[in-house]
């Protein structure tokens, strides 16, 4: 099946689908919702392929993608029909008994990756909250640390949880929310000889490093791809020492760089990595994935009841499946190149506005000067007008995730309504 062949209206008929009143009345909706979103006022009730729709019939082409999650865009056929069926059939029931689905799933999610182990979970939070805890036992057991440090990189995203936003090396996330869950300590990306100093400062007594924590690609801290001499160099930190290696795959895995798993972009494998958002192409699930050696947890030590539920393993196994059966990894690859090189020909376009465009795969970034007097939000508002859906990665950064099934066509539409905002936005 061509990717072309994807995009199609959705096989449920727009106008049998609930619609929210109109016009749509976000004094309303914010009077009932806790507002912990900047909403853009734009309120959308339907999507297909990689466009969507809001209450008042606009079209726009979708690349946020729900933030990197929607892998095979809105009301894909075989994500409709798999969901349907399952729905039907069976959507939820405790882990304390076996789900056939879910054990499917893991076995996929070994066969084609470096894991051994597979726990499931509903978020990305949520997955590297388990690697957080996996770590700290394993330092407890095996390594024989009573008080076990996790390094994290500066710029990186890990989560909102309190432990997570504690790993997440930017105060902007933690503030108000002291006392932050102690353990962490913070290090600059790509920088190996920060790694390698504060693991000789911090090991004494009954301190210790017991796991490194990074991204393969940094996405809401600007979307900066990791060296690859640097982690194969924290690879080898990690084999001499026993610390684990720890990737988070939350936003690059699922073949969002091009590759199934982040990691394969740098050469190495880790101990530990972690995956969600394209998982279940927007279906909530999340995963922790591990080696055998480290997998250390029993029955009792971590939990979740929804994780892993028939509904959502069933919906994630029709996305991998779907993306290895009709080769979408070669069009993330092409479309990725497409993308890029267009984003440079508008940076070239653009010097006194645009620093560099840089990513892998469908996951990319557009830099803008910090005294260019255009914020990423500028951007974004300009593309929205122009009916494209974009989403900043910072302040300064514009970050372009849309589903793994887009279009050379689509890719070129979007590439025009950029320029087209951008020279609105200067002239």
């Amino acid at each position: 099946m061509s990717i072309e062949t994807l995009v199609q209206e959705p096989s449920i008929p727009a106008e049998s689908s609930p619609v929210l009143s109109s016009p749509y009345d976000p004094t309303s909706f914010d009077n009932s919702v806790m507002t912990t979103y900047g909403r853009f006022p734009l309120a959308l009730e339907r999507g297909s392929g990689c466009r969507v729709w809001d209450t008042e019939g606009k079209e726009y082409l979708d690349f946020v993608a729900g933030i990197a999650t929607c892998s095979l865009g809105h009301a894909h056929p075989a994500l409709v029909e798999t969901v349907t069926r399952q729905i039907q059939t069976l959507h939820h029931v405790s882990n304390l008994f076996y789900i056939p689905v879910q054990g499917e799933l893991a076995k996929w999610l070994i066969a084609y990756s470096s894991a051994d182990r597979v726990f499931f979970c509903n978020s990305g939070a949520e997955a590297n909250e388990g690697a957080i805890k996996l770590a700290r036992k394993y330092a407890h057991q095996v390594l024989n640390i009573d008080e076990p440090l996790i390094l994290t990189a500066n710029a990186s995203f890990h989560g909102r949880t309190l432990a997570t936003i504690t790993a997440t090396g930017q105060p902007k996330y933690q503030k108000d929310f002291s006392p932050l869950v102690p353990g962490f300590h913070y290090v600059p990306y790509n920088d190996i000889k920060a790694v390698e100093n504060a693991i000789g400062e911090l090991d004494s007594g009954d301190r210790g490093v017991a796991a490194i924590l990074l991204e393969p690609l940094q996405g809401e801290g600007g979307v900066r791809p990791g060296d690859v001499a640097y982690f194969k160099r924290i690879r080898e930190i990690c084999d001499e020492t026993g610390i684990l290696l720890i990737l988070d795959e939350v936003q690059v895995g699922v073949g969002r760089t091009g590759k199934l798993w982040g990691y394969e972009n740098l050469g190495i494998e880790p101990d530990v990595f972690t995956s969600a958002k394209g998982l279940g192409g927007g279906i909530p699930i999340g995963a922790v994935m591990c080696k055998q050696f480290c997998d250390v947890f029993k029955p009792g030590d971590h939990a979740s009841t929804f994780g892993g539920n028939p509904f959502a393993c069933a919906a994630s196994l029709c996305v991998l499946q779907t993306l290895e059966r009709d080769n979408i990894l070669q069009n993330v690859q092409e479309r990725g190149e497409q993308l890029r090189t267009g984003l440079k020909a508008i940076a070239a376009k653009y010097p006194h506005q645009i620093v560099e465009v840089r990513g892998w795969g469908l996951i990319n970034g557009m830099e803008l000067k910090a005294d260019s007097n255009l914020t990423s939000a500028d951007v974004v508002k300009a593309a929205i007008e122009r009916g494209l859906l974009l989403v900043p990665a910072g302040p300064e950064v514009v970050r372009f995730v849309p589903p793994l099934i887009v279009t050379a066509q689509e890719v070129d539409t979007a590439l025009d309504a950029v320029e087209q905002a951008i020279k609105a936005l200067v002239s």
